[in-house]
């Protein structure tokens, strides 16, 4: 069976991301990150959304985190709203170039076929590292940097939410039975969602044009 590596946060956007490869027929290697998130809710998630597909091995990588974000740092403050045209402070320092270098050396090992990552550049944050210009850029040090790409059986990168919107997100995810109960999106990582951090506040807005009912909680609406 073709395998691939996905890349799990615990998340919504993984989390489709999971069932298209689980749908695709790949056998799955979920790989998370213990970057010192204060979000750490989303490793517990992730470990969920694991369980409910059954994988082999579901690692877990802790990687020192690199500052600089207020995901990472309590000193900086997670906003209520996103800041038009700028970079947030949420944006973590290269994370996702970080994180399929790890699943790249990952999937060599084990002979991966793919690598899957919920990025979308529809309904996102204005992060850098989720536009299909950084995709198509990591997707030539692949097949220019690995004994994989130089020897012609490189590693494909996938993003099949690329060009979905939130709603159409989780319409495919609803369609793929994914186990959407089991995910967090909440930037705060409280026991329940915040439901006013932006990444909160995407996902409603999300479910709402998608007409579908949020199976998780949320501390501003109880």
């Amino acid at each position: 069976m073709k395998k691939a590596v996905v890349l799990l946060s615990g998340g919504l956007d993984s989390t489709t991301c999971m069932s298209v490869a689980y749908k695709a027929g790949y056998e799955l290697y979920p790989l998370s990150f213990d970057y010192g998130q204060r979000h750490q809710r989303e490793l517990d998630a992730a470990k969920a959304v694991a369980q409910y597909y059954k994988v082999k091995e579901h690692r877990i990588i802790k990687i020192d985190s690199v500052g600089g974000s207020a995901l990472t740092d309590s000193a900086i403050q997670v906003p209520d709203y996103a800041e038009d045209g700028e970079i947030p402070v949420t944006y973590v320092p290269a994370r996702n170039i970080l994180f399929l270098s790890y699943a790249l050396g990952y999937g060599e090992v084990i002979g991966a076929e793919a690598i899957f990552i919920g990025i979308s550049s529809v309904d996102y944050s204005g992060y850098p590292d989720c536009r299909p210009e950084f995709l198509q850029a990591f997707q030539k040090v692949v097949d220019v940097g690995t004994k994989a790409g130089v020897s012609g059986q490189t590693i494909a990168i996938k993003a099949p939410l690329m060009y979905l919107s939130k709603a159409e997100t989780i319409q495919l995810a609803v369609e793929n039975d994914a186990p959407l109960h089991s995910t967090t999106s909440c930037y705060r990582g409280g026991e329940k969602a915040c439901g006013t951090c932006d990444s909160c506040a995407l996902r409603l807005k999300g479910f709402a044009e998608a007409g579908i009912k949020d199976p998780i909680s949320y501390k501003e609406m109880d």
